[in-house]
């Protein structure tokens, strides 16, 4: 990849900097405490709009023709000519589009405007950019009341020291509009891989077909995804993509839809626990082998990390979701970390070890199903240098219960050392680090990292607190808002009580008073309480008990007053 032009914006001030820091490092001696506090010599310009406590302000100016065209065409996803306006600092001529995968769909098939949005500052001037920043994400908080799941989740993941993109959140105007209150998000993409790497390596966001990745036969949110009605592969015998607003005869219309349990079917296939893929599906993908994770999502190809063969086009959902211009060798390189990795040989030479048990450890805390641990196996980031793979997190608004949770209880109580439900053996990624039992005692002591050090210590209700505070006058007059104020204050109290209690429960299962394989449990075994919890009070997959929309009148889905 070439991210040049990203390094020539910022290279005059990180020569500033380095020459400031080399001249407070021999007048401090190279003092180690020293050296630390200057860390900040990593960070490019444009990490300074994301301030983790500040709402920074985005106005968006674009042609009305564009905005109505947009709206009346979310699934098109199609980028529009727009001015940039954050933080007062004007950005001419750079391109917005709706971004998402399940929430884009959802949210258009009901009566809500309120998409996600990714605008692009070099989409018409490659050397154009925000302070560096090529990218920006604003994501709309779907299915998130407390406005705060995603947000928490990355800053666990960033205190037990995974690399995550900036974040923050952001209040939106489009043409002077109320559009809303976001979670801005810096794009895992050029920037990223220039500002945590340097600009080396290669970058791939893995989405198996059911996921709604794969490229030209998907439907995910990348460049090379379809939207549904654009698919041209075969769909499952008696299931067929509903038009806008239509619902699947049987179904109750998305607000009201229960979240589907593992052994449940969904409309029309076979229940996941099964693992049956779709008549004339093999498992491994189309016609290719695979690791007979059929069923709902279950069959990719490449995405479990499952080593199959050598053939490139076994781990289509890798490279067929690549960030960058890749080669055939770039592609060779992850087959062959891909074969150490299901031999258990060479693990430190082929993977980042620590990297990945610190992004395991704050995987599993935060209960996010919705991701490499589910038949999904979707919703991360892996990144590839020198044939060294790690992986890394995004799209967490469905973390801590939202996905796949029967109850706040289970949620809670979710084993640590089997956190997929049984699909350990089927994610080589997890299972092969568990195999090595200094890895294992580290990945238990990562959790105990984050269950002490961010949650016991304070560290987690002064974030919630302080971001609460910050975001509230926000949330109380956001025009689009899927869910109403009173909804937001019990949903941040939820979230509150539900992190609480994960942290305890973790801290009981590696202390051995609660079983930490989920076999292992029985009808005696003292879980840690949290039936005083509604998990749906936090907002779940399908929008459950999502409030109003932009017209303030009706939730997300049609119905229901919106609190005020």
């Amino acid at each position: 990849m070439s991210t040049s032009r990203f390094l020539d914006a910022v290279a005059a001030a990180v020569l500033v900097f380095t020459l400031t820091v080399t001249s407070v490092l021999l007048y401090f001696g190279g003092r180690a405490d020293v050296v630390e506090a200057m860390a900040p010599v990593r960070e490019f310009p444009y990490g300074e709009v994301f301030d983790r406590f500040q709402v920074m302000e985005v106005e968006i100016a674009i042609s009305g023709e564009d905005w109505a065209d947009m709206l009346a065409n979310p699934l098109a996803e199609e980028y529009k000519r727009c001015d940039v306006t954050v933080n007062g600092c004007v950005y001419t001529d750079a391109a917005i589009r709706t971004k998402g995968n399940t929430s884009l769909t959802q949210v258009a098939s009901g009566d809500s405007d309120r998409y996600s949005f990714k605008i692009e500052f070099d989409h018409y001037d490659k050397n154009k950019s925000m302070d560096g920043l090529n990218k920006l994400v604003l994501n709309n908080l779907f299915c998130d009341a407390a406005y705060m799941k995603e947000y928490i989740a990355y800053d666990i993941f960033r205190f037990i020291g995974v690399e995550t993109p900036y974040y923050s959140f952001a209040h939106i105007t489009v043409n002077g509009e109320e559009a809303g209150c976001y979670l801005a998000l810096e794009a895992m993409e050029d920037s990223f891989v220039s500002r945590v790497y340097g600009g080396e390596g290669q970058l791939y966001k893995p989405e198996s077909a059911m996921a709604g990745g794969g490229g030209p036969a998907g439907f995910g949110e990348e460049e090379g995804g379809k939207p549904p009605e654009a698919m041209d592969w075969e769909l499952p015998d008696g299931m067929e993509l509903p038009e806008r607003g239509d619902v699947p005869d049987g179904a109750e219309p998305p607000s009201k839809m229960e979240q589907p349990g593992r052994a449940e079917a969904v409309n029309g296939m076979e229940a996941a626990e099964e693992r049956k893929p779709p008549d004339g599906m093999g498992h491994g993908g189309m016609d290719g082998p695979g690791d007979g994770n059929g069923g709902f999502g279950g069959f990719g190809a490449g995405s479990d990390l499952v080593y199959t063969d050598d053939d490139r086009d076994s781990y289509s959902d890798i490279f067929d979701n690549a960030s960058f211009d890749t080669t055939a060798e770039d592609e060779q390189r992850v087959i062959k970390a891909l074969q150490k990795l299901n031999a258990g040989e060479e693990l430190e030479r082929y993977l980042d070890v620590d990297a990945c048990l610190r992004y395991f450890a704050a995987q599993t805390f935060i209960v996010n199903m919705d991701s490499y641990y589910s038949n999904l196996k979707h919703n991360y980031y892996l990144y590839e240098n020198d044939g060294k793979l790690t992986i890394l997190p995004w799209d967490l608004n469905l973390a801590f219960g939202g996905f796949q949770s029967r109850d706040a209880t289970e949620a809670v109580n979710s084993a640590v050392d089997t956190p997929m439900d049984g699909l350990e053996d089927e994610r080589p990624l997890f299972s092969k680090l568990m195999e090595v039992e200094e890895y294992k005692e580290r990945y238990h002591n990562y959790l105990a990292e984050i269950a002490e050090g961010y949650v016991d210590s304070g560290q987690f209700s002064e974030v919630l607190s302080t971001v609460r505070t910050a975001i509230s006058p926000y949330v109380e007059k956001d025009a689009t808002a899927f869910y109403g104020y009173g909804e937001f204050v019990e949903a941040v109290g939820t979230l509150e009580v539900f992190v609480l209690l994960r942290a305890e429960s973790v801290e009981k299962q590696l202390a051995g008073e609660i079983p930490s394989v989920s076999g292992d449990r029985n009808q005696d075994t003292v879980l840690v309480d949290a039936s005083g919890i509604r998990l749906s009070a936090m907002g779940m997959q399908g929008g459950d008990g999502a409030g109003g929309k932009g017209s303030r009148d009706g939730n997300m889905f049609g119905g229901g007053e919106r609190e005020r």
